[in-house]
C-alpha cells in the first residue's frame, strides 16, 4: 500500500517538478520619488539605504539597524508586588476603575520609560547628498525610469539628458557588507556632481584624504555619552578627478564614479573604528562587478527558495504608482499585483534582519528621523510578533533567530521584573521593548500592565520549532519558553464566581470597557487574550519537556493547571467572542486591536472544523469591527478571515490594505493603506503591515495548523482562473509546490528531509500521502 501512495504521488503530480521561473518582480517609476514614502528601500539585514533619484540633487537616506539611542536601565519598582493583593481584591470586588488608579499609583514603570532618553529609539543614521552638475542646456530629462528589482536586491536610476544617457546602480552588498552606489553614462567626461554625509544632530561631518567621515556619539539619558558610530564614504572615479570643497568631495568629469559606504556602531562592538575602514578598503579592491554578482548569489539563495506566479492584467505593465491606483476598483486587470506585494513582503524580511544581529523594528531598518515614530522600537502586543507571522511559511526561516536572540536577552531582566511586580517565579514582558531588554510595565495602566508579552513572544519561537523541527533549536528556547510558563503558573488567580484560573491585573491591548458604574476603565483579571496564550504556552511547554525527556513534576503541574484554564473562547449574548471574562461593552467597537481572536491566529485554538461555534462567534466579532483601521490592523483581519476559510473576506482586506495614501500622521483608527513604494501607512510607515499582508496571502494558498497541510484553503474568486507556487513551508518540515487552474489544484507536491507520511486536503478532500524526499541545501 505504501509503494501504490507513493508511486501515485510520483505519477499524479510529478509534472511539477520544475516550476518555471516567473518574471522579474520589480517596483518602477517614471519620476523622481518627492517624499521620503515614495524612496526604494534597499538593506542587507545591517545597512539600509533609500535613494530617492533626483536628477539635480539626490538624497539617500542612510540606515544601520543598530544605531539606537537610550542604554539598559532598571525601571523595576521593587515594592510593586505589595500592592498586588489589594489590586487583585479590587478587581475582583468590581472596582476595575480604582484598581486601575492604584496600577497607575505604583504598579506601573519607574521614571519616564519609554517617553525618556534613557529608553532610547532606533533612529536614521545620516543622508548621502549628491549634487549634480551636467553638460548643455537641457534641464528636463526624457526618458526617466526609477526602479527596485526584487530579484537581485539592486535599485536603478536611469535616464537621456542633453542626448547623453545616464545609469546609477544602488545595492547594500550582501557580500561585502557596503553600500555602493555606481553612476555611468554612455559619453566620456560627463559625470559632474558634490558628495556630502550628514544628520540632523550630534554629528561631525569631515574630509580626510579624499574620504567623508560622518561620526558622533548619541544620547543615552544618562551622561549623554550613548552609543558611537563612523561613517565612511569614498568615491572612486575612472577618468576624471576627486577634489576636496570644505566638507564635500567634487567629482569633475569622470567617465564612471563609484560610492563606497561603509558603516558601523559600537554595538558589541568595540572594534567597530577598524572594522568599518576594513569593510571599506575591502570593498575597493573588489572588482566591482563581481562583487554586484557576488551580492546578488548571496541574496538569492534566500529569495529563489521560493516562486509564485498568479497571472498579469493589462494595468500590471503600468509603473507601480500608477497600479496602486486603479488597483481597488479593477483587480482584475492586475492579477499579478498581489504576487508582487506578496514577494516584497519576502524581499523586506532579506533585507531587514541578519542572524546574528537585530529582529526588524517597527520600521524594519529604515528610518528618516532621529526620533521615529514610537521610538521605532519593539511592541509586543502584536507589531514584533506580526514582523515574525511570514518568515516560516515562505521559506525564510532562519530569520526568525534575531528576535529569539533578542528575547533570550530579555529573560534576565524579565526575571526581576516577575518577582518586583509580582513576587513570582520565571520571567515577564508586558507591552515594549528594546535592545537593552526592558521588560518592565508601561508607563501606563491603560496599556502597559498587558501580560501578554512575553507568552506571545514565546508563540513566534515555537513556531520555529513547529516548522522546522530542529532538536538542537528546542533545547535552545526551552529554558525560555519554560521560564514563561512558570511565570504565568504562578501568578495564576482563582476567580471566586467560576473557579477559573487567571491572570491579574492585566488589560486586553490596548482596549478599554464600560464598567457597570457607567466609568471606564482597562485593568481587569484574565482578559481572553492571556487565557488564550497561558493555555497555549501550556501545551506547547508540555509537548517540549515530553519531547526533551525533563521536568516531569513541571508536565504534570501545568496540565493540572491547564484544567483549570478558561475555555480558549466564550460567547457573549449577542453572539461575538467576549474579550474579558465579564461581557462587558467596549468603549469603542471598532478597535484597532483585535486581541481575543489570538485562539485564531497565530493560535490554533479556534478553528473551523474543531470549534464551529467559537469560529461563527470570530466572524461576528470581525464584522462588529469593521474591515478599516491601520495598516498592520488590516492585515491581521486578513489573517483572521484567511484562517476562517473565508477568501474572499481576506481579498477584501487585501484589497483595502492596498489603498495608496499620502499620510504621514500618528494614526489609531481606520486610514491604514500603502504609500507609492508599496511601505505599510499606519499612517505613519510601519512595516508590520507589509509582513502580516504577505502571512495573510501564505495563509489563504497553504495552511498547516490543524494536523494536515491544506492546499488553497481560503482561495479568493479572484485568484481562481491561474496560478502555481512552490518553496511555501508547512509545519513539519514539509516543503509544497503547487498549481490550479479554476480555483482547483490540478498538481502539487510536497517534500521533506525524511520522505514520511503526512496528512493533505486536497479539493475538500483529505488523503494520506508519502511526501517525496528531498535534501535540505
Amino acid at each position: 500500500m505504501k509503494r501504490f501512495i507513493y508511486t501515485i504521488l510520483i505519477l499524479l503530480f510529478g509534472l511539477s517538478r520544475s516550476v518555471a521561473q516567473t518574471k522579474p518582480f520589480k517596483l518602477w517609476y517614471d519620476k523622481p520619488a518627492s517624499r521620503w514614502e515614495e524612496t526604494l528601500p534597499l538593506g542587507n539585514g545591517r545597512l539600509g539605504m533609500m535613494p530617492d533619484g533626483g536628477i539635480n540633487n539626490e538624497q539617500i537616506v542612510l540606515n544601520d539597524i543598530t544605531l539606537w539611542s537610550g542604554a539598559p536601565q532598571d525601571a523595576n519598582n521593587y515594592e510593586a508586588y505589595k500592592n498586588l493583593p489589594e489590586i487583585r481584591s479590587l478587581i475582583l470586588a468590581g472596582k476595575n476603575d480604582e484598581a486601575q488608579n492604584l496600577v497607575n499609583q505604583n504598579f506601573v514603570c519607574k521614571g519616564k520609560g519609554s517617553g525618556g532618553a534613557n529608553w532610547g529609539c532606533f533612529q536614521m543614521l545620516g543622508d548621502l547628498n549628491i549634487q549634480y552638475q551636467y553638460e548643455g542646456n537641457d534641464r528636463l530629462p526624457t526618458a526617466y525610469k526609477r526602479e527596485l528589482l526584487l530579484n537581485n536586491a539592486i535599485a536603478t536610476t536611469d535616464f537621456t539628458l542633453n542626448k547623453v544617457n545616464f545609469k546609477r546602480e544602488y545595492f547594500t552588498s550582501f557580500s561585502g557588507d557596503v553600500a555602493m552606489i555606481r553612476i555611468t553614462a554612455d559619453q566620456a567626461g560627463q559625470i559632474n556632481c558634490k558628495l556630502s554625509l550628514s544628520r540632523p544632530e550630534r554629528s561631525i561631518s569631515e574630509v580626510k584624504a579624499n574620504r567623508i567621515e560622518l561620526s558622533g556619539q548619541l544620547d543615552n539619558g544618562i551622561d549623554g555619552k550613548g552609543m558611537q558610530y563612523l561613517t565612511l564614504l569614498a568615491p572612486v572615479v575612472s577618468g576624471g578627478k576627486i577634489s576636496q570643497n570644505g566638507n564635500s568631495l567634487e567629482v569633475t568629469k569622470a567617465n564612471v564614479l563609484t560610492i563606497y559606504v561603509s558603516t558601523k556602531t559600537s554595538y558589541k562592538d568595540a572594534q567597530f573604528r577598524q572594522n568599518v575602514t576594513l569593510l571599506l578598503d575591502k570593498a575597493i579592491k573588489q572588482n566591482y562587478a563581481a562583487e554586484k554578482l557576488k551580492h546578488q548569489q548571496v541574496f538569492q539563495k534566500m529569495f529563489n527558495r521560493l516562486d509564485i506566479d498568479m497571472g498579469t492584467g493589462e494595468n500590471s505593465q503600468l509603473s507601480t504608482d500608477k497600479r496602486l491606483s486603479l488597483y481597488y476598483k479593477n483587480p482584475e486587470l492586475d492579477l499579478q499585483l498581489p504576487a508582487l506585494f506578496f514577494q516584497y513582503g519576502r524581499y523586506l524580511s532579506i533585507s531587514s534582519t541578519r542572524v546574528g544581529l537585530l529582529p526588524p523594528n517597527l520600521q524594519g531598518l529604515w528610518a528618516n528621523q532621529i526620533h521615529t515614530p514610537w521610538n521605532g522600537d519593539y511592541h509586543l502586543d502584536v507589531n514584533v510578533q506580526m514582523n515574525h507571522w511570514p518568515l516560516e511559511v515562505v521559506n525564510l526561516s532562519e530569520l526568525n533567530l534575531p528576535l529569539a536572540d533578542l528575547v533570550a536577552n530579555m529573560v534576565p531582566n524579565g526575571q526581576k521584573t516577575a518577582k518586583a511586580y509580582y513576587n513570582a517565579d520565571g520571567w515577564i514582558a508586558h507591552v515594549i521593548t528594546n535592545i537593552w531588554g526592558f521588560t518592565e510595565p508601561g508607563e501606563s495602566a491603560s496599556w502597559g500592565v498587558a501580560n501578554a508579552g512575553s507568552g506571545w513572544l514565546c508563540n513566534n519561537l515555537w513556531d520555529h520549532y513547529a516548522f522546522t523541527k530542529d532538536l538542537n533549536y528546542l533545547k535552545k528556547i526551552y529554558p525560555i519558553i519554560k521560564g514563561s510558563a512558570q511565570f504565568y503558573s504562578s501568578v495564576l488567580v482563582a476567580d471566586p464566581k467560576t473557579g477559573w484560573m487567571m491572570t491579574a491585573p492585566s488589560v486586553s491591548p490596548e482596549n478599554s470597557f464600560y464598567m457597570p458604574n457607567g466609568k471606564a476603565a482597562n485593568v481587569t483579571i484574565g482578559p481572553t487574550i492571556d487565557n488564550q496564550i497561558v493555555r497555549e504556552l501550556f501545551q506547547n511547554v508540555i509537548y517540549a519537556a515530553k519531547t526533551l525527556g525533563k521536568d516531569d513534576s513541571l508536565r504534570t503541574s501545568l496540565q493540572q493547571k491547564l484544567n483549570k484554564l478558561p475555555p480558549a473562547g466564550r460567547i457573549s449574548k449577542d453572539g461575538r467572542i467576549m474579550e474579558w471574562v465579564e461581557d462587558y461593552k467596549e468603549t469603542d467597537p471598532q478597535h484597532r486591536h483585535i486581541s481575543h481572536l489570538y485562539g485564531v491566529y497565530p493560535a490554533s485554538l479556534i478553528t473551523v472544523d474543531g470549534t464551529p461555534d467559537l469560529a461563527e462567534a470570530s466572524k461576528k466579532t470581525l464584522n462588529v469591527r469593521g474591515d478599516d483601521g491601520p495598516s498592520w490592523s488590516i492585515a491581521y483581519k486578513l489573517l483572521f478571515w484567511a484562517r476562517l476559510r473565508d477568501g474572499n473576506r481576506a481579498f477584501k482586506l487585501f484589497r483595502e490594505l492596498l489603498k495608496p495614501t499620502q499620510r504621514t500622521d500618528i494614526n489609531y483608527g481606520a486610514g491604514g493603506g500603502v504609500y507609492d513604494n508599496l511601505l505599510s501607512a499606519g499612517p505613519p510607515f510601519q512595516i508590520d503591515g507589509n509582513f502580516g499582508a504577505t502571512a495573510g496571502i501564505a495563509e489563504m494558498l497553504i495552511q498547516s495548523h490543524e494536523g494536515y497541510i491544506s492546499l488553497l484553503p481560503a482561495i479568493p474568486d479572484a485568484w481562481k482562473k491561474y496560478g502555481n507556487v512552490k518553496g511555501l513551508k508547512a509545519r513539519g518540515n514539509y516543503t509544497v509546490n503547487l498549481n490550479w487552474k479554476n480555483g482547483l489544484v490540478t498538481n502539487y507536491q510536497i517534500f521533506s528531509p525524511t520522505g514520511s507520511h503526512v496528512k493533505v486536503k486536497v479539493n475538500g478532500k483529505l488523503i494520506n500521502v508519502v511526501s517525496l524526499k528531498k535534501q535540505a541545501k
